[in-house]
């Protein structure tokens, strides 16, 4: 195909060389070269001709920003979410949204059951113990952990990530029980299903794992960590909105349950006076659920992928709004 009739892409990530010269060869390439990410702003600005767009899942992709896209045929996310994209919206105008999961369910899984260890065996604590200089003869030792054998681990959502951490923690003799749409575990047979209430009554641990949608946005606030023990811990690799932040500060301030663990929050990365980050009995992370190398690799393989198959008029491997399907296809 003539250089002059190759669609037109976007990309809105920083991106090896190799990455950039597979898609050159099937692309017309424009890309971001500011710090960061592209705002809203930005983005309207640019993709006027743009056919394809590459970018991270914090980019905002809303009504707005498709209406400045008429030629706009697929964004394509790195990442497993799709929130920061106006599915409806991208839907009605024909535009695929493709997103990377499968691909990340090993690295996030052993990062939660990580965090369930540290919570559990106490091991910040441990480590700031020593990295203060506290260690010393004759000095106790900081407050005993405990053990995760016979413990409950209640696990919100047994999709892919969900099954892959009910499995490990499976393997570190916890009993599993989960709360989704179905209650049927298939070929996970020790877990078992509880109502959404009397999971968050029997936990240890609580372990978040559904999307974000209109019905999982805060779906953990002040009445739901009310129900769960005084000794219970709550872990969030999913979306930082899932939780009711402010509900959650003040339930660990208090001591209404006993800490929490986040790769992710409501502001990513969050202001300096965010009071979580002061609490003594809260890890945070800055969202590295995926930031392994294999991880990222497989993650921009397939990110890449999804976008130059629908570029080629081929349905790309991984598409979030399936409905989009008929009209993509009329506009090819």
């Amino acid at each position: 195909m003539p250089p002059d009739l190759l669609p037109r892409a976007y990309l809105a990530l920083r991106l090896s060389d190799e990455a950039m010269a597979r898609i050159g060869a099937a692309c017309r390439v424009e890309r971001f070269e500011g710090r960061g990410q592209p705002s809203k702003e930005e983005l309207r600005a640019c993709l006027g001709e743009i056919d394809g767009l590459l970018g991270s899942t914090q980019l905002p992709v809303d009504a707005e920003v498709l209406a400045s896209a008429p030629l706009l045929r697929v964004v394509s996310n790195f990442g497993v979410g799709y929130d920061n994209v106006d599915l409806a919206a991208a839907t009605a105008r024909g535009v695929l949204v493709c997103n990377t999961p499968g691909v990340l369910t090993d690295a996030v899984a052993d990062l939660t059951l990580g965090l369930i260890v540290a919570l559990a065996r106490r091991l910040p604590d441990a480590a700031r113990f020593v990295r203060e200089g506290h260690w010393a003869p004759g000095r106790p030792l900081p407050e005993l952990g405990s053990d995760l054998r016979g413990k409950t681990l209640g696990i919100v959502g047994l999709g892919r990530i969900g099954r892959a951490v009910a499995q490990r923690a499976h393997g570190f003799g916890m009993r599993i029980v989960f709360h989704d749409v179905f209650r049927d575990p298939g070929e996970d047979g020790f877990c078992e299903y509880r109502d959404f209430d009397d999971l968050l009554r029997e936990a240890d641990f609580v372990s978040l794992h559904v999307n974000l949608t209109d019905e999982t946005k805060q779906l953990i606030g002040a009445r739901e960590l009310a129900l769960m023990q005084p000794h219970a811990y709550l872990v969030n690799t999913a979306r930082g909105q899932v939780v009711d932040q402010p509900a959650l500060t003040e339930a660990l301030r208090e001591g209404r349950i006993a800490g929490a663990a986040l790769d992710v929050l409501a502001q990513e990365p969050p202001a300096p006076d965010e009071p979580l980050l002061s609490l003594p009995n809260v890890i945070v992370l800055p969202h590295i659920g995926s930031a392994t190398r294999e991880t990222r690799r497989a993650m921009l393989d397939l990110a890449i992928e999804n976008l130059l198959a629908a570029l080629r008029g081929e349905t790309p491997r991984c598409v979030a709004n399936p409905e989009a399907l008929e009209r993509w296809r009329a506009r090819e």
